[in-house]
């Protein structure tokens, strides 16, 4: 009994946390009533749950007062599979830390103002499998940390994209899914405009889509990027031509009638802040009927001249004056021609800092590479130049010093071709005077004296020992 009570008292559901509620099963901090009939949230809810799993039940109400307590440590709430069909605005006002909430596969159709407002840690939401049609403006405001919103296989006419355009609404979201929709029309310039790293992971498959040019562009670029988005649903992408019955593949409408479409082509221009660029339109049509410009915000240049920063000039050119961070982005140049039409896409990159302001970062960067230089300079003359510290040369009929003394003369002696001693220069040893230009003079470690100089071509020629300790340091030029 002492043993199960102190048990008790370890685990997280004895008395003071709370009871594991009926048919479910409950570990650590998780709480597992998934399949358990239930047509409410089991009442009271311990207050450390971690992950709670309501899937596959009959939860069809989701009131404000479904957790009459804060739930401070829940960070992922199961709720699919359970005929859903109504989320109080309220209902997640007790569950702050929220970072996963999975309602797919339930019967909501529209999703109210500020419904998530609360759940401003909320990373992933599932969505999928409902009958949305609906979708508030203000329905995602303040969810400043979600990265994937899945939204496919819902009833969805018209989603608004303008909420992602300028970044300020989902900031991090990094993945949107829209496929299994109702979308008939999709506005390119907004997806263009769209933060690289979403425009690549938006899923816009099994939708009733109209057939035209920008749409086949869009998926041509994907595939020529090897998006998964694209390559993964290829046979899926597809369009609805007029007068033509079966829907075709979008990426079928190359030279296709009564379309005509072509692939579009990229470039990307690099500038600095209060630049003036021109970004050109260099089209392959002949016979041009009409060219207009659309900047990353959904704006539309096609007037000669403009008006602002942004000017379309006579060449069908456009030209950005005193170039600001929010210039950068994806500037697309629509050309009409008599049997084809043809879309050129720029990305301008914008760096955070001009050509012509101060340059003391690289100044310091240049005194400090100087600096270095100079002080490998002084090393190297200090290693290799400094002179013998004796008094005056030996003359040439003394005997060579003692091996000690050769040995620390010879190491760090410069190596002038001198045959006798000069008052003034650096002292140099009988076998360093002997030694033939360019090679280092070299002490034999036996301490035996060298024969007399020789006349004739081989007279500067002497044996020399690889065992010398001399031979550590070389007369070699050094470049620096």
């Amino acid at each position: 009994p002492g043993t199960l009570m102190v048990l008790a008292l370890l685990s997280p559901w004895g008395s003071a946390g709370g009871s594991c509620p009926p048919r479910c099963v409950c570990a650590s901090n998780i709480l597992s009533c998934s399949q358990a009939a239930l047509s409410l949230v089991p009442s009271p809810l311990p207050r450390f749950t971690a992950v709670l799993d309501l899937s596959h039940n009959n939860v069809s109400r989701l009131r404000a007062d479904w957790a009459p307590g804060r739930l401070a440590h829940l960070h992922a709430l199961l709720l699919s599979h359970n005929g859903l069909s109504f989320v109080s605005t309220e209902a997640f006002a007790h569950v702050p830390h929220l970072r996963h909430l999975d309602l797919s596969s339930n019967r909501l159709r529209a999703l109210e103002e500020n419904l998530f407002s609360d759940l401003a840690e909320l990373e992933v939401l599932l969505l999928y499998n409902n009958e949305i049609s609906a979708v508030d403006r203000t329905a995602f405001d303040n969810l400043g940390r979600l990265r994937k919103l899945y939204l496919g296989q819902n009833r969805i006419a018209r989603f608004p994209l303008e909420l992602l355009r300028d970044g300020s609404r989902l900031p991090q979201l990094a993945l949107l899914d829209l496929s299994a929709n109702r979308l008939r029309s999709l506005p390119v310039g907004e997806l263009q405009a769209l933060p690289a790293w979403l425009r690549d992971r938006l899923y816009l498959h099994d939708n009733p889509l109209a057939c035209d040019c920008p749409l086949f562009q869009l998926v041509a670029r994907g595939r020529r990027r090897r998006l998964s988005a694209v390559m993964d649903f290829q046979e899926e992408l597809r369009c609805s031509l007029p007068a033509v019955p079966a829907p075709v593949g979008i990426l079928a409408l190359a030279g296709r009638q009564p379309l005509n479409c072509s692939e579009a082509r990229e470039a990307v221009l690099e500038a600095h802040l209060g630049d003036a660029v021109t970004l050109g339109c260099d089209t392959r049509l002949r016979g041009v009927r009409s060219r207009h410009w659309v900047t990353p915000g959904g704006e539309r240049v096609a007037e000669e001249g403009g008006n602002g920063s942004a000017a379309l000039l006579a060449n069908g050119s456009l030209q950005l004056r005193a170039l600001r961070p929010e210039d950068a982005g994806t500037y697309a140049c629509w050309v009409a021609g008599p049997l084809l039409n043809e879309t050129l896409y720029v990305e301008l990159v914008v760096h955070n800092f001009t050509l012509h302001g101060p340059h003391d970062t690289l100044n310091t960067a240049y005194t400090t590479l100087v600096g270095c230089i100079l002080s490998v300079v002084l090393v190297l003359i200090y290693l290799y130049l400094t002179p013998c510290r004796c008094c005056c040369c030996r003359g040439a009929d003394k005997p060579p010093a003692p091996r000690d003394d050769s040995i620390n003369s010879s190491v760090l002696s410069a190596t002038p071709n001198h045959a006798t001693g000069v008052p003034g220069e650096p002292c140099r040893s009988r076998s360093a005077s002997a030694t033939s230009p360019g090679q280092n003079g070299r002490f034999k470690v036996g301490g035996t004296p060298q024969p007399p100089p020789r006349h004739g071509p081989k007279a500067q020629r002497k044996v020399s020992d690889p065992d010398s300790v001399s031979s550590v340091f070389s007369d070699t030029p050094i470049v620096v």
